[in-house]
C-alpha cells in the first residue's frame, strides 16, 4: 500500500524543499504521513469547491500548488473559509501537500515547463545561478526570430487561452524570452540584465509593466491560473505514471476565477 509519506517524499526529490522561497510554506502541511492512499488529486488551489470534489471524490490526498496554511494560523474554526475547509478535509481524512515556488523552480518544474512549451533552446535559470537548478524563472532563445505577435499565439496555444494583456508592439521582433510563471514581476529587472526581449508571466502590477517599457522590454500576461494550471494537470501526469496503483486526476471543478470579456 502507498502511503502519504511515499508520495511526498516522491515530491520533496521531483521539486526538493530547498528550492522554495524563504517565505513559502511547502511539504505536507495537512495530515498523517502513516495514512494509505488509494486516490489522490492535483489542483491549483484548495478551494471550498475543490475541496468538496475532494471529498466527494474520496481522494485521500490533494497536491496543490498553492498552499493552505501559507500564513502563520491562530486558530482552526468554521467562523473562517480555510478553517472550514481544514476542518472538512481533517473529518474526511484528506491530506495536503503544496510544493509551490519549489515545484515553480524545479528541473521539471513549471517554469522549466513553460520554457519547454514555448521551444525555447539555451535555457538558464533566472535570476543567473551557478546551479542549473536554482532560479525562480527561466530565460532561453526562440528557435527563430519572430514578432512579439506571433510569441503570444505561441503562449496561447500552449496555455489553452483566448486573451492574453501584452505590453510593446506586437510587430517588435524577439528572441530572447523569460518566463516566470503566477506572479513573477519581480524578475522583470533580472529578464532584462538577461538581454531578454520580453517576459511571460502569469500577472503583473501597474508599474511593473511601466518599469518593463523603460527597461525596453516586452510583456505577455497571460494571467495567473494560466500559467500554472497546465503544470497542475501535468503533474497529475507524473504522479500516474510513479504510483501506477493509484487514482489521480486533476481537478474536473477548478476554474480561473476571472473572466477575460
Amino acid at each position: 500500500m502507498t502511503r502519504v509519506a511515499d508520495i511526498a517524499a516522491f515530491l520533496e526529490a521531483f521539486a526538493p524543499v530547498s528550492l522554495a522561497e524563504a517565505w513559502d510554506n511547502v511539504g505536507l502541511l495537512v495530515g498523517r504521513a502513516e495514512d494509505h492512499v488509494e486516490r489522490v488529486m492535483t489542483c491549483l488551489t484548495v478551494t471550498p469547491d475543490s475541496a468538496r470534489e475532494a471529498i466527494d471524490e474520496q481522494a485521500n490526498l490533494i497536491v496543490s500548488h498553492h498552499p493552505m496554511l501559507f500564513r502563520p494560523t491562530n486558530r482552526v474554526t468554521s467562523e473562517s473559509s480555510e478553517g472550514r475547509i481544514l476542518l472538512d478535509l481533517i473529518r474526511a481524512g484528506v491530506a495536503v501537500y503544496s510544493p509551490h515556488t519549489a515545484f515553480d523552480s524545479a528541473t521539471d518544474g513549471i517554469n522549466e515547463r513553460l520554457a519547454r512549451g514555448l521551444e525555447l533552446t539555451q535555457i538558464v535559470p533566472l535570476p543567473a545561478a551557478d546551479d542549473p537548478t536554482v532560479g525562480s524563472g527561466r530565460a532561453g532563445m526562440l528557435p527563430k526570430k519572430m514578432q512579439l505577435g506571433e510569441l503570444v499565439k505561441k503562449v496561447q496555444q500552449l496555455l489553452a487561452i483566448e486573451h492574453v494583456q501584452v505590453v510593446g508592439a506586437m510587430d517588435r521582433t524577439v528572441a530572447r524570452v523569460a518566463v516566470g510563471c503566477g506572479s513573477a514581476g519581480e524578475l522583470v529587472a533580472s529578464a532584462a540584465q538577461a538581454g531578454c526581449d520580453v517576459f511571460v508571466t502569469g500577472e503583473a502590477r501597474f508599474h511593473t509593466a511601466l518599469e518593463a517599457e523603460s527597461l525596453g522590454m516586452c510583456l505577455v500576461l497571460a494571467g495567473h491560473f494560466a500559467s500554472e494550471r497546465f503544470a497542475v494537470e501535468e503533474l497529475a501526469g507524473v504522479l500516474a505514471r510513479q504510483f501506477p496503483a493509484l487514482e489521480v486526476w486533476a481537478s474536473r471543478c477548478e476554474r480561473d476565477p476571472f473572466r477575460w470579456v
